[in-house]
């Protein structure tokens, strides 16, 4: 069941995006607002308990729901499992904007791919040049797949998919709520949102390194398999621990981001990270990689990096549901 879902929702997401602003993205602010409006007074203690609300009603709710529809049947299960997955998983809620970006570039429209990039980071790519945008682009893509796929498919997985759906919920809703909430550091998804919250979100910071803590290194060590196994292993254990957030303090999610963007570098044999200039000012970051400049090229090395490690995922999935099958 766990395999037919997961490919399922993938068809499913590739044919018919799912328009996630509209769907997605606005009733989860509007869901936020109303834990931010009742318990955001800056305290800890506060941002533990809006967090525990917010992430654990919702997916204790969602086992229920599956359990409740596995004991009516198991093709009503299956498809709680497929819905839950195609709104929290998919290459189509980043993939878009970085093959428009390669695009872009390909076709010498620099101006075009600094628009396209400033649209998916949340904030101006102005003055960037066309190696800075391949290097943005694929930070960002190896990060974004991480959180779109690997991490929720890690997530939908673990144990067996005895939950259902529920450990993909909650990846998703703790990292939404780590970005807003906490302090995201490094190449984001989004503007970081979470400067204003201070103490109030710390917990949602803490938590969310605490559940990536182990699908951020099976995606990083998924990479080196796919790619170039020895640089990507010196990257990660050399550069990761560089990333740091603006402030100069790493945290979780900064470390998680280093060990990804050091991983993928080094297995693709290109260089991420170092200063840029954003809105003006010099955005100091360190050199991640080893090799050449990144370029159109390079991304296209990204992506066919990004589809072999969920070729590799699928395909241990499948072994271990047959020796569980075999072994049962």
């Amino acid at each position: 069941m766990i395999i037919l879902s997961l490919i399922i929702a993938f068809v499913l997401e590739q044919f018919h995006p799912l328009a996630e602003r509209k769907l997605i993205s606005t009733p989860l602010s509007r869901y936020a607002q109303f834990f931010e409006g009742h318990f955001n007074d800056g305290q800890k203690r506060h941002g533990m308990v809006a967090w525990l609300l917010a992430v654990l009603v919702p997916v204790v709710a969602c086992i229920v729901v599956y359990f409740a529809l596995r004991q009516v049947s198991p093709l009503l299960a299956m498809i709680w499992n497929v819905v839950i997955l195609y709104i929290t998983m998919g290459f189509r809620q980043f993939s878009h904007y970085y093959t428009d970006i390669h695009l872009a570039l390909r076709m010498g429209e620099t101006d075009r791919a600094r628009m396209l990039l400033g649209q998916w980071r949340g904030r101006s790519a102005h003055g960037l040049n066309a190696t800075e945008i391949a290097r943005l682009s694929i930070e960002e893509a190896l990060v974004a797949s991480h959180r779109h796929v690997f991490a929720v498919l890690f997530w939908f997985a673990l144990p067996f998919g005895v939950i259902g759906p529920a450990g993909a919920l909650l990846y998703r809703l703790a990292d939404y709520f780590g970005r807003r909430w906490g302090k995201s550091g490094g190449a984001s998804l989004a503007a970081n949102l979470g400067a204003e919250f201070g103490a109030f979100g710390e917990f949602a910071t803490k938590a969310f390194a605490f559940i990536d803590w182990l699908p951020v290194r099976i995606t990083a060590a998924a990479f080196a398999i796919v790619g170039d196994f020895e640089d990507a292993i010196y990257c990660w254990r050399t550069q990761a621990s560089r990333w740091l957030t603006e402030d100069g303090k790493e945290t979780g999610m900064a470390a998680g981001t280093g060990i990804l963007l050091a991983s993928g570098a080094g297995a693709l044999g290109v260089r991420l990270g170092m200063p840029i200039m954003e809105s003006g000012e010099l955005t100091d970051r360190p050199e991640l990689g080893l090799g050449e400049e990144a370029d159109a090229d390079f991304m296209q090395s990204g992506i066919g990096l990004v589809w072999r490690t969920l070729v590799l995922c699928l395909l241990l999935l499948m072994l271990l549901a047959i020796a569980s099958w075999v072994g049962g």
